[in-house]
């Protein structure tokens, strides 16, 4: 078998290789025919139509819109409105999630908020990140001096925040 690779070699030039084993290990001297050819885009067409293709119609509109789902009310939402109209972008899930729990009085599927309450007073909130539900406990504690238990709602584990040492 020969190789050609007329890009090494000047113009107008060929440099022929024969496959001696005296070719360097990182220039392969045969092919497995089952080996995944990356030049070949014939066999991407031969494969099974349920297999991904990378090769893909760039005419072809994609929906990459994500969904939330809801097995209460028994229905699923595209996104669309939150991305597209109100333009919120990485926020359009919380914002659906939390829009949903205002007009349903229940969270979709998969969302589970966390719970800041506070030990001494009737205060508490209902966060979406760990990271706000401790900073509003964090702020309660220091303000008020009072203990505040965090955790998921769907989770019998918490954590306490104390008042910090003054």
């Amino acid at each position: 078998m020969l190789y050609q690779f007329p890009s090494v070699v000047p113009r107008g030039r060929r440099t022929t290789f024969k496959s001696d084993g005296a070719v360097a290990p990182c220039v392969p001297d045969s092919f497995d025919e089952d080996e995944f050819d990356p030049l070949d885009t014939d066999e991407q067409s031969s494969s099974s139509p349920d297999s991904a293709s990378p090769h893909r119609d760039p005419d072809a509109e994609i929906d990459d819109t994500p969904t939330i789902a809801c097995t209460r009310c028994g229905r699923e939402w595209d996104l669309g409105y939150e991305l597209d109209d109100l333009g919120i972008g990485n926020q359009a899930i919380e914002q659906f999630a939390l829009d949903h729990k205002r007009h349903t009085g229940h969270y979709p599927d998969g969302v589970a908020p966390w719970l800041a309450d506070c030990r001494h007073c009737p205060e508490g909130v209902e966060r979406l990140s760990e990271e706000a539900a401790r900073r509003w406990a964090q702020t309660h504690a220091r303000h008020t001096r009072h203990a505040v238990d965090i955790g998921r709602a769907n989770d019998d584990e918490s954590s306490i925040v104390d008042a910090p040492d003054e």
